[in-house]
């Protein structure tokens, strides 16, 4: 019985270790399929999607799916901590519980719940002194462990900082897209918005901080997959609808543009789709059911795409009257899409429309009419309709 005890204890301890060690510190993505941390989500995520999903309210269930993040991460840290006492525990048991304790008992499960009780107090550096070793092996290892608990805190108090900071990175450049694609984002409002002298020039400016915005995302989200669960604070906003609009952006550029911004969406399209299939094979989606359907899902149906013509045509695009574009756009579609999709059943993140319905009161309509109603009015006064002529 000891020599299991040992073995168990050694094999939690051990795997607590190596699943922290490659969560918080591996700056890589972690690989094995019996990761502690990869088993947690497992476990965890489908339940909280059920729930979420028997609330008929649209505003409580994105409220239910943001937390699942935060909590998330405290469950894990707490499944971490509870493990290592469980694991020294079992060290101190096949030790035959060498602890002087007035509570203690001669049976086994009282043996163990001091062992347990032993290692709770010096993981977390109570030091009460209520139980007293009687060996200097459990002395050894009582030291050795409140170590490891020093260290636990240390990592926990280093991670928070480091996963929230990259967080309110990622989404500042999500809130930015707001003014600039709409909200939600959608490819055919960021083209309609940029359609304006010097517009392609600001276009290729805002496509390069996209592309190292995707490079950002696929080094801080591939350390840190939990942020992918981290959802945006305004519903209609969240960081994978932002990255397959960019994309989206992206295709119609290189399917119907020629020129500087073409060749700036063709270096963040690679980018993007980079960060976006490496994502998914953290969250291993190519092993579910849903990316067996990928082929059923057309983002882009007939009435979509002809008002997407539409909007283009209005910016100057060619679409529909080009076959070759139409073909290269459906060619580029689908070296994405599909994994955009599964990521998107997955975490429950709604995919970008290619164009959303025109609105008449938005925010930049109404300040479209604005400046077009100011700078007819100054041209009005520039150039008065009267003229005055001598006798």
């Amino acid at each position: 019985m000891h020599v299991a005890a040992f073995i168990v204890a050694l094999f939690f301890c051990l795997g607590v270790a190596l699943d922290a060690f490659q969560t918080i510190i591996l700056p890589r993505r972690p690989t094995g399929r019996f990761q502690i941390t990869r088993l947690f989500f497992i476990a965890t995520w489908a339940p909280w999607v059920l729930m979420a999903e028997r609330a008929s309210n649209k505003k409580v269930r994105e409220q239910i799916y943001s937390v699942y993040g935060p909590l998330s991460l405290l469950l894990l840290l707490l499944l971490w901590a509870l493990l290592l006492i469980f694991g020294f525990g079992m060290f101190y048991f096949s030790m035959s519980s060498p602890f002087g304790d007035a509570m203690m008992a001669h049976s086994a499960w009282s043996q163990l719940g001091t062992d347990l009780y032993v290692s709770g107090t010096t993981l977390f550096t109570l030091g009460l002194g209520d139980v007293v070793p009687h060996s200097r092996l459990a002395r050894a290892f009582i030291i050795f462990e409140s170590g490891v608990g020093l260290g636990f805190v240390a990592l926990v108090i280093g991670y928070l900082p480091v996963l929230y900071q990259a967080f309110s990175h990622r989404e500042v450049s999500v809130a930015l897209l707001d003014a600039r694609a709409g909200s939600p984002p959608n490819a055919g409002e960021l083209l309609r918005r940029h359609a304006f002298e010097g517009g392609q020039e600001a276009l290729s400016d805002l496509l390069a901080e996209w592309e190292r915005w995707s490079a950002e995302i696929l080094e801080s989200h591939i350390s840190y997959p939990i942020l992918c669960y981290y959802r945006s604070q305004h519903d209609n906003q969240s960081w994978l609808s932002a990255l397959v609009s960019i994309l989206d952006t992206c295709a119609l550029l290189i399917s119907v543009v020629e020129g500087t911004p073409s060749r700036q969406a063709q270096l963040t399209f690679v980018m993007a789709r980079h960060a976006l299939i490496d994502l998914g094979h953290v969250f291993h989606v190519e092993e579910h059911e849903a990316w067996q359907r990928r082929s059923q899902l057309d983002r882009l149906p007939p009435k979509d795409f002809y008002r997407l013509c539409e909007a283009l045509g209005d910016n100057h695009l060619r679409l529909c009257g080009d076959p070759a574009a139409a073909k290269r756009l459906n060619t580029i579609r689908a070296l994405y899409e599909p994994h955009a999709f599964v990521l998107s059943e997955y975490l429950r993140m709604p995919l970008p429309v290619w164009v959303a319905p025109a609105k008449e009161n938005d925010q930049w309509s109404v300040l479209t009419r604005l400046r077009t109603d100011a700078e007819a009015a100054l041209k009005g006064r520039s150039n008065p309709s009267d003229s005055y002529h001598d006798e």
